[in-house]
């Protein structure tokens, strides 16, 4: 089953967001640093993104673990719908250097985690866990809103927000409206790092 199954209906494209996010601010962090490079290996730019460790601290705890083992780095973005979200962070199926034909699938060697629902709304640059049907599936695959997406409020664990990169995560390629977003030669997280 893909993680992050939803119903394409409730997929309408929102009107273009500015370039940069207002009102958004750096929080405590740590922040997660993801290097972004096309399909060719080609630079795209960064992404900065400021985790949640008071909402969602086993989520946020699992992402650093998993940034700090290098696991992240070459993980394709394999589900990217636009004016919906862009998915990333399949260990397992989704490297940019192996067959990323079962991206979306997998996750890590860790336990699946519990969920920890918050009071975040989903809205540009939230950063969500992916999971199967059950809520307490999520395991290292995660998903960047492009556009408000309130249906998900409750349902999927918030873990961080965008603070830099809006441009850069507009930028990336987007996948087929007709197959749920995959994408084909898809740009990847060349590097993530977690800075403190």
């Amino acid at each position: 089953m893909r993680k992050l199954a939803l119903i394409p209906a409730l997929l309408m494209a929102a009107p273009a967001l500015a370039q940069e996010l207002p009102g958004v601010t750096d929080g405590p962090g740590p922040n997660m640093v993801i290097e972004v490079a096309g399909a060719d290996g080609t630079a795209k730019g960064q992404i900065v993104i400021d985790l949640y460790a008071d909402k969602a601290p086993n989520h946020v705890e699992r992402l650093v673990t998993l940034a700090r083992d290098g696991a992240y780095d070459g993980v394709v973005f394999h589900r990217v719908i636009d004016g919906f979200m862009a998915q990333t962070g399949d260990v397992q199926h989704g490297k940019q250097s192996g067959d990323t034909a079962m991206a979306g699938m997998g996750g890590s060697d860790l336990p699946d985690l519990a969920a920890e629902f918050n009071d975040v709304s989903f809205q540009p640059g939230t950063v969500g866990m992916a999971r199967s049907a059950s809520p307490d599936s999520a395991n290292s695959q995660f998903f960047i809103d492009l556009a408000p997406a309130p249906f998900l409020d409750g349902q999927y664990t918030v873990v961080g927000q965008l603070v830099e990169g809006w441009d850069v995560l507009n930028s990336i390629k987007k996948g087929d409206p007709a197959a749920n977003g995959s994408v084909e030669a898809p740009d990847y997280m060349a590097t993530v790092t977690i800075a403190e």
